[in-house]
Formats: structure tokens, sequence, C-alpha cells
């Protein structure tokens, strides 16, 4: 922490955080005109609009919203839960974050935040995610880890939570960039998955007042820190209008590569990334076609082997599958079965075994089209 912002100005930053409405580089205009968060939350309304140029409503908003909130309680219940708020001025706020255009004010981190000189990959796409993309997200972000990348994402439903669970099934760090406070863990069922993203290393970060719920507005926000902690960033999946092709436009922006994941012609979810890839997007198809898009300043440390285009890329081998996942391997070995017919030739009730053939799916062992089971020859 940087030791010449005192304690007082540090709570009247995260007073001055709490208002969501403002883009943050407006906010750090503020603070230039007047010189402090705390000088800011001395003013009226009428003064602030007439200084700042700012409509007397919103200046008004702005004040209503800083004292809305009780940052020393902010402060403690971040500390409570092992987190950290930081300023841009402190040692500890990302280097990446800050060069971005729009660099919040307050940062709410739990976890570990990764070295600047460590390789981040941002892997981003839509909540309604196919078997193709789940197989892809869990490909790309299974070798990212082993190769020692660690993978920046949103912690959403879909792509982002198929990211973010392949790197904790490797133990490996990873980010997640949320739209809601980190006193909430939204979507609820990612509680676990949090949990663990934090007991391998990684961390939560966020730029909203700890309680703060989900709303719309919040997650094009997040985007942009997304696109700045990553480089490049890859887009899985999504349709033309979806967020994930939000976070390529800001990553543009900010002046990161963006590559995108080639998908069905005929899939609404692959809309997004094939038209990206017609713009001039990178291809993105193995996980050395995103490692070269790493700068090389952040390659020390990786694993060599994945950056190897002509040999195929290390994979878990099947001796690796539990008992049970080796049995129903073998029940579909080269074939075609329906649910049913992997039941009865594992001698398996129905919810066991479609609990198992999910999770081969989604490790990607195995590939489901009309119903039936076959290996995934991607």
């Amino acid at each position: 922490m940087n030791a010449q912002i005192s304690a007082e100005e540090r709570l009247a930053r995260i007073r001055l955080n709490a208002f969501l409405y403002f883009r943050a580089d407006w906010l750090a205009r503020l603070l230039e005109i007047f010189g402090s968060a705390q000088e800011i939350l001395k003013q009226d309304a009428q003064t602030l609009a007439r200084e700042a140029n700012l409509n007397p409503s919103t200046a008004a908003n702005l004040l209503k919203e800083a004292f809305s909130i009780n940052p020393q309680e902010e402060w403690e219940k971040t500390e409570k839960l092992g987190g950290h708020i930081y300023l841009p001025e402190d040692d500890e706020y990302p280097q990446s974050l800050r060069n971005c255009k729009e660099a919040p004010i307050a940062l709410y981190v739990l976890g570990k935040l990764p070295a600047e000189t460590q390789a981040c990959v941002g892997l981003v796409g839509t909540r309604k995610i196919t078997p193709y993309g789940r197989r892809v997200a869990e490909k790309l972000a299974t070798e990212l880890a082993q190769a020692g990348v660690v993978v920046v994402s949103g912690l959403a439903r879909g792509v982002d939570s198929t990211c973010h669970a392949a790197c904790v099934r490797e133990k490996k760090p990873t980010v997640g960039v949320i739209g809601t406070g980190i006193g909430r863990c939204y979507p609820p069922e990612n509680r676990a998955l949090e949990k663990a993203i934090l007991e391998y290393g990684g961390a939560i970060v966020s730029e909203l007042p700890f309680n703060r719920p989900p709303n719309a507005f919040h997650f094009p926000r997040r985007n942009r820190m997304i696109a700045a902690l990553s480089q490049p960033i890859v887009v899985i999946e999504g349709e033309i209008k979806s967020g994930a092709l939000i976070t390529a436009k800001l990553a543009l922006e900010q002046g990161k590569d963006v590559l995108a994941v080639p998908g069905p012609i005929d899939s609404l979810t692959s809309g997004g990334p094939n038209s990206l890839l017609k713009q001039g997007a990178g291809v993105a198809t193995t996980v050395a076609d995103i490692l070269d898009y790493i700068p090389q300043a952040q390659r020390f440390g990786l694993d060599k082997r994945f950056f190897e285009h002509n040999e195929q890329t290390p994979v878990k081998p099947e001796e690796e599958l539990t008992e049970r996942q080796q049995q129903v391997m073998q029940a579909v070995a080269d074939g075609q079965l329906s649910l049913d017919q992997v039941a009865l030739a594992i001698e398996a009730d129905v919810p066991e075994t479609a609990g198992l053939l999910f999770e081969l799916e989604v490790k990607g062992f195995l590939a489901c089209e009309n119903g039936l089971y076959s290996k995934n020859k991607f």
C-alpha cells in the first residue's frame, strides 16, 4: 500500500467509487480538479456541478451515492474475507489496469493477482454455451493452464465458468473479474468454483462496492477490465451482439490482440467469432496459436512444448480417468451409444450414467450428437 495516501483519503476514494453511473476516467478528472476525494466530498451539489461542469442532478446523485455506503465497513468486510482494496497509486494495483483509459479508482481483490511478468490470456464467450463451445473452452483453458498461463475470464455461466473450472482441475491459478461486489457470488452455483479459484492461487476482482448486486450495466463495464488484464483476448463463442464481442471491441481499443475460435456457420453462438475472423482477428484453433500472441517479456517459465504447431500438444491420458469413467469409455469404444445403452453396458442407473457422460464430455473425451455418444475426435 502507498503510505503517502492517508487512511482518510482511502476511505473517501471508496465512497467516490460507489457512484457507478460515471465513467472512471471522469472520476479521475474530478480528482484532478479538486485535488483529493476528501475535497470532492466536502462540496455541495451546486459547487460540484459548477466547478466540474456537471449537470446539477448528476452532481447531487454522485454525492448521494457516495454517502450511501460506509467505507470503513467496506474495508473491514473485505479484510475479513482476506481481501484488499487497492488504489491506482498502490504498488499492488496492476500496471496493465492502471494503463487502461478508464482505470477503476478503487479495486477490490480477493486472492493473489498475477505478477506483471506473468502471461495472462483472456478467454471469453457466451453464457449459452454449446457442446462444441464447452469442448473448445475446456481444451484451450486446460492447455493454457498446463503451459503456465493464467486464464482471465468473467466467472459467468457458460464459457467463463468452463474455463475457470478447467484451470481449477489443473490446480492452477485463474482470475475471475466479476460484475458484482466481492461479497456476493453470482451466479450462486459458482460458490464452490470461486472458493477453488482462491485455493489454487487465483484471484477474484471487482471495482464494485462489497455487496453490490448484479445489474445489466455492470457487465459491459467489467469487460474492459478483463481486456486490460489480458494479452491476448480469445473469443470462443458468442452471438454477434454478445458481451464477448464487447470485450473484443474494448481490447482492440486498448491495443490488445484479439483472436477467435472458428465455429459452425449455422450456429448463432459462432456468429460473433466468425464475424471477428472476417474482420481480421487471429485464428485460434490450438493453444500454440494463442501462445504466439503472448509478449516475449511474459514467456519466461512457460512450457515450450505447447508452442509447437507441428506436434500435438500433451493431453490427459485416459488412465487419469476414474474407474467408472474408464468403464464408460470402454463401453462406447469406437461406436455410438445412447444414454440408455451406456447405462445398460456399465450396469448403472440413468442419473449416474448421465453424470458420467457429462463429465467426460466436459473433459473432452466424448462428443454427443443427436443423442448418441462417441469418442471426441476434436
